[in-house]
């Protein structure tokens, strides 16, 4: 381990959760630079905390379809964060462990390499992805039982909603299923709903996004909310008022309670949140709702189990943690729930596990690993980086998500031999996915 401990850094697309190992909380850092319509000001990362007026935000995004590409803006973000009005580090000093994105390109991976080695110069270095430390935390941990070695993990963050099986800490690559639909999308979808209903909201990203997280929540009975919004479109139990910020008097948005003066808010611009409200995250378990043609996220899950070990199957249904800043929605865990529970084989149970902030869900369980005993035998070392370059790194960290065409050929020889050697296995396999099937489309 680097002589000043290690650094960790869960650089997602919306936001850094930054910290050293001993520190118990990340800082939450936005993953962008921002500039200010109103006072033409440029905010470079944390620097957002010292905004003003947050109408009209210029947002750029480092990060773009979920994958880093933009590396001048990112570099920016990074200097501002690690200097004396950041996190105050000497990266010589340190080892840093730092997140990638699920199938990132070997060519990104070089980018990330280069720049912590060659740039910041950092003593060490471990880069994964987030669901992969998840087995080192305690989001599965029950009293008196060992950790399951069998995990699944739903990572739903700004890009995208990923559905990642585990063995041992380890990705079953070959299982792993992405719906494209994350917190920008939701973001963006109620910034187009609310300005077609009410006023033009298409440039204030920072307010709607408020607003979402305020106001929105899952359905568990999408039907009967739709038909009572329809009912009595401005008076139902549904329908929530969220009062809009006014910056120059230095007060922010927020959501009008029942016992608030409506005297005190009559002059007020409102904002009136209907069926919005659960139909934006409506979108994570109906994606065609907006024209994806792709399966919502139970039946997702349900493909992604499928897919796997047959024997391992009951155990991955047993164990599925919710990570990633969407399942934060009120109603979420509960729907969820309801739709994987008739879609899983008679005989096995379904659980759920989230804790109680699923955004540094990632960070936390990255710090149970970068204080054990066998952090510093995962990393890589500067001096290993400049003796064998971005290869040395992919060596060592493994988790190459592309399959080479000897492995292809040898995964193809077993199945055939299994096909041939099992043929009522295969058989029954095949009425079990039928079944499944029918479960799906019957519901």
């Amino acid at each position: 381990m680097a002589r000043n401990g290690v650094l960790i850094m869960d650089n997602g697309a919306s936001t850094i959760k930054v910290g050293r190992s001993n520190d118990t909380e990340p800082r939450i850092v936005s993953n962008a630079v921002v500039r200010s319509k109103s006072d033409r000001l440029t905010f470079v990362g944390h620097e957002i905390e010292n905004c003003q007026d947050f109408f009209g935000l210029h947002y750029r995004l480092p990060f773009e379809k979920g994958y880093l590409t933009d590396w001048d803006t990112e570099k920016a973000i990074w200097d501002k964060l690690f200097s004396s009005s950041g996190t105050n580090v000497d990266t010589r000093q340190l080892s840093l462990l730092v997140t990638e994105p699920y199938f990132n390109l070997s060519s990104i991976q070089e980018t990330y390499d280069q720049l912590v080695f060659e740039e910041y110069e950092f003593d060490s270095y471990f880069r994964c992805t987030p669901a992969s430390l998840i087995h080192h935390g305690t989001l599965f941990d029950e009293p008196g039982l060992p950790k399951p070695e069998c995990t699944l993990i739903v990572d739903s963050g700004f890009s995208f909603t990923h559905v990642i099986p585990l063995i041992k800490g380890e990705i079953i690559w070959a299982g792993v299923r992405r719906i494209d639909v994350g917190g920008k999308l939701l973001t963006n979808h109620l910034k187009e709903l609310v300005s077609f209903r009410h006023w033009d909201m298409m440039d204030q990203t920072y307010i709607m996004n408020d607003v979402k997280e305020k106001c929105c929540y899952v359905s568990t009975a999408f039907k009967q909310d739709l038909e009572t919004c329809y009912a009595r479109p401005k008076k139902n139990p549904i329908v929530q008022e969220y009062i809009l910020p006014d910056y120059t008097s230095k007060r922010g948005g927020h959501i009008r309670l029942p016992n608030d003066d409506p005297e005190a808010s009559r002059d007020l611009p409102i904002l009136s949140m209907g069926n919005e409200r659960f139909s934006v995250p409506e979108v994570l378990f109906n994606p065609s709702d907006i024209g994806l043609n792709q399966a919502g996220l139970a039946e997702t899950i349900a493909n992604s189990i499928s897919s796997l070990q047959e024997d391992l199957q009951g155990m991955f249904w047993g164990n599925i943690g919710l990570i990633g800043g969407n399942v934060l929605f009120p109603g979420f865990e509960h729907r969820l729930l309801a739709e994987l529970q008739p879609l899983a084989p008679a005989g096995y149970e379904v659980s759920l596990y989230k804790e109680q902030n699923p955004v540094t869900q990632a960070y936390q369980a990255a710090r149970i690993f970068a204080n054990s005993a066998f952090y510093s035998q995962k990393t890589i070392s500067r001096s290993e980086y400049l003796e064998g370059g971005s290869h040395a790194c992919s060596r060592r960290f493994g988790g190459n998500w592309k399959p080479t065409s000897v492995e292809e050929k040898v995964r193809e020889k077993e199945r055939t031999a299994t096909e041939q050697a099992e043929p009522e296995l295969g058989r029954k396999a095949s009425m079990v996915k039928g079944s499944r099937t029918r479960r799906k489309s019957t519901k």
